[in-house]
């Protein structure tokens, strides 16, 4: 069987997590990277990977099963993936939470009209926690969720920040309040703002002349990153953040407590999380797992939109049906 044919649109973190990715999925292979830069400006990790401006995506539409998209959620994706989607099956790891539903809609008509399959928010936040938040509603129904991110560095936020008129570089950490995840842990199911829940930290490379206090407001009072949270910003050098702030490490918790029994007397507490040396390495592996499920169901004929929430988990697996019942299940 011939091997899954994947191009990377956009070439930062993601993109870089995604080509070493595809070395590890045997069923797949790298038909190149797709860039708004000069491809000759563009080294790659890989030796022989190909770069080809994104003007020439459209011309390679027969050579590329499957296009995972890299960029930014806050201003690359959302007119990225509808375009892209008339082209090409993808992938995407959208992660504004607010603007999944208008997104997806986008998303799903020109894939329909294209007869594609597109797999909007598969990271692993949306994406695998919003599959456990699921689990927890449906095993525990008297009961509440609860997500808690970090401590890690937020690649959609971060890029957010970087999006700022006057700054050079930046890196944003969410971090938990200590306080809430006990609270949730211990079972008590408190109500809980996402104030109260986390904080955020930004390490922030101001360009030579910018104001600083100007930064400062637009990034705490950024809607659907900043304005909902207690956040702090710190300006330092660009050696500091090369030195103190290189890695991009990050993590969750998926938390639901529940109640059953004829009076409610027994408590229980379900609890997922994931610890990551490297956010991007992480969700580019996710996202070629979901680029195998939307290669397979195209090719069933089931187009248009997905999400996490419409993938049968063994689609995501190079495994037959049989090997899997028999080594997992």
């Amino acid at each position: 069987m011939r091997k899954i044919r994947i191009g990377i649109l956009g070439y930062g973190n993601l993109g870089k997590g995604v080509e070493v990715g595809i070395s590890q999925n045997k069923d797949m292979e790298l038909v190149g990277v797709f860039t708004r830069r000069n491809p000759d400006t563009i080294n790659t990790l890989k030796e022989d990977t190909k770069v080809y401006h994104i003007d020439k995506a459209g011309k390679m539409t027969d050579i590329i099963d499957v296009m995972v998209l890299c960029g930014g959620s806050r201003s690359d994706i959302m007119t990225q993936g509808p375009e892209f989607a008339a082209m090409f099956n993808t992938v995407d790891g959208f992660d504004t939470h607010a603007k999944i539903p208008e997104y997806f809609e986008a998303v799903n008509k020109a894939a329909l009209n294209a007869k594609k399959t597109c797999i909007v928010s598969s990271g692993w936040d949306p994406g695998l926690f919003s599959i456990n938040r699921l689990y927890g509603e449906v095993f525990l129904p008297e009961g509440k969720g609860y997500t808690f991110w970090g401590k890690g560095v937020s690649q959609g936020h971060s890029d957010a920040i970087r999006r700022v008129e006057g700054i050079q570089d930046a890196r944003q950490y969410t971090i938990p309040i200590e306080e809430a995840l006990n609270r949730v842990r211990s079972g008590e199911m408190p109500e809980l703002t996402a104030r109260q829940k986390h904080l955020r930290e930004c390490f922030v490379v101001a360009k030579e002349g910018a104001d600083l206090k100007k930064i400062e407001d637009e990034i705490k009072n950024m809607p659907d990153y900043f304005r909902d949270y207690d956040t702090i910003v710190h300006f330092i050098s660009q050696e500091e953040l090369d030195r103190d702030h290189g890695r991009l490490p990050h993590g969750g918790i998926v938390i639901h407590s529940g109640k059953t029994g004829l009076h409610h007397e027994n408590t229980h507490v379900v609890e997922y999380s994931i610890k990551l040396d490297s956010n991007p390495d992480f969700t580019a592996n996710v996202l070629l797992a979901y680029a195998r499920a939307a290669y397979r169901l195209n090719r069933e004929g089931s187009y248009g939109a997905k999400t996490v929430f419409d993938v049968a988990p063994a689609y995501l697996s190079a495994k037959s049906g049989e090997e899997l019942r028999r080594t997992l299940l």
